[in-house]
């Protein structure tokens, strides 16, 4: 078997350079959802998007996603306790550029109603968990949560994908 030059690059962890390997990260679709929450202090709503929200146990129902450690975002819906993630549906763009804001008010332009732990679900989400977060793990520039499953459900639609820097929809082959 022969060997690649970007395989042998790949053997050399410590020499992987950043650009290249967003760009091959980039080839893995991921979900978009919107982790949101209200921080106490205002009792404003406050929020953030993700690409890297799934499933970590059944039993008990654990969830988990990675946040930038320079996420402004995140301290804020920490600080609540409990938050909601928001699966976004294809069509959403705007809300997820509007929850992707590094400032001004993220929820302008974005309707949404409370869980009954107050924080926003996304109108029009193709699904939402509700989740209390247990434990933040070091992920390098990342901080790993991992949250406990409240409640969860889900609506009609077609989830929103980003894909190659794209925000786009999922179709599936055989169903269409």
């Amino acid at each position: 078997m022969t060997t690649t030059s970007t395989e042998r690059s790949l053997d050399r962890a410590s020499r992987i350079d950043q650009t290249d390997f967003r760009h091959v990260m980039s080839h893995l679709p991921t979900g978009v959802v919107a982790v949101t929450g209200v921080e106490p202090v205002t009792e404003q709503p406050v929020g953030m998007i993700v690409g890297t929200f799934q499933s970590l146990s059944l039993d008990p129902p654990l969830a988990t996603f990675s946040v930038a450690r320079t996420s402004t975002s995140w301290p804020k819906v920490r600080s609540g306790g409990r938050f909601s993630a928001s699966v976004l549906a294809e069509g959403q763009d705007g809300v997820c550029r509007s929850l992707s804001r590094k400032s001004g008010d993220k929820f302008a332009d974005v309707a949404w109603h409370a869980s009954p732990d107050g924080s926003p679900r996304i109108d029009g989400a193709v699904a939402w968990i509700d989740c209390e977060q247990v434990q933040e793990l070091d992920g390098g520039d990342h901080v790993i949560v991992i949250a406990r499953v409240l409640r969860m459900s889900t609506g009609p639609g077609e989830p929103l994908v980003f894909h190659k820097g794209r925000l786009g929809s999922y179709r599936d082959p055989i169903a269409a």
